[in-house]
């Protein structure tokens, strides 16, 4: 079924009474959109938050599919899961069928049923969140998390132990977007609907949050931003001075120190950043 063929408009009406109180939990139309939504963002068929069809434009968040999940969960009863020997007690399954959809996934790493893996995705002993989506050809690396909603591009690389924030609540509010290309080094943290752009390259250790300081230290003046990390930069953790009741402390911040080379192609240009600039991986 293509995204032409589904009720999407129906979907979304009945949902949002449902989330709004106006319908009842055990409605039989209700319960049916909100298994057919999940079932659409398992299958790829539906997406929570939607690239911009222009370059250079803003993604779209689809909030009545945020009210689909937390419907969902609500709707479930606990149940027992097992994996072989390992057993579980969750309201959502993992995905199935990894090896039709092209999916290798390194035990114990899990998926969880609503969440989306495009062809080529690589997942060794980490975790996938409901409603996210993580492109072709991505590395989520061991013991890296995608929260739910999050959407990681193509060609990412996830290293050890990274940590992509989920939302849910408010439904409106923008997911963490990792775009194609993008490297996130070990033990980085993006939440709080934190945007990297394509090909950016976090070092390891940085930490963005909504209200993070994201200086720019390539010019002859800082340039400072939130939220956002623009295409091609190369990041790494910093400190700047504020003062407080108790003196002056050093305040986590981040630094673009460099950009990667649109001359040359992602791995070279990769490698190259990181030697140039020293990042830590």
């Amino acid at each position: 079924m293509s995204t032409d063929t589904l009720p999407i408009q129906r979907w979304s009406r009945t949902i949002d009474e449902g989330y709004t109180g106006t319908r009842p939990l055990d409605d039989g139309e209700l319960r049916g959109a909100v298994e057919g939504a999940v079932a659409s963002l398992d299958s790829g068929e539906l997406r929570v938050c939607s690239p911009p069809a222009v370059e250079g434009g803003a993604w779209e968040t689809h909030a009545w599919l945020k009210q689909a999940i937390l419907l969902y969960f609500r709707m479930r009863v606990s149940a027992p899961v097992s994996a072989g020997d390992l057993e579980f007690f969750d309201k959502v399954p993992p995905k199935r069928n990894l090896e039709s959809a092209g999916v290798r996934v390194v035990p114990p790493g899990v998926a969880r049923y609503g969440s989306f893996l495009e062809k080529g995705v690589i997942l060794m002993p980490g975790f996938v969140n409901i409603g996210a989506r993580v492109g072709e050809g991505t590395m989520v690396d061991t013991w890296a998390t995608v929260g739910s909603c999050a959407q990681v591009g193509r060609r990412v690389h996830l290293s050890g132990g990274v940590g992509i924030g989920g939302v849910l609540e408010p439904p409106q509010a923008s997911p963490v977007i990792i775009e194609d290309d993008a490297f996130i080094g070990s033990r980085a943290i993006v939440v709080e609907g934190v945007r990297v752009g394509a090909r950016a390259v976090l070092g390891a250790g940085v930490v963005l949050t909504s209200s993070t300081a994201i200086v720019d230290v390539t010019g002859k003046v800082p340039v400072e931003r939130r939220g956002f990390v623009p295409p091609d930069c190369v990041v790494i953790p910093g400190t700047r001075p504020k003062r407080f009741m108790a003196g002056e402390y050093g305040v986590p911040c981040a630094l673009i120190i460099g950009r990667r080379k649109e001359s040359t192609d992602t791995k070279t240009s990769l490698n190259d950043a990181l030697r140039e600039y020293g990042v830590a991986v």
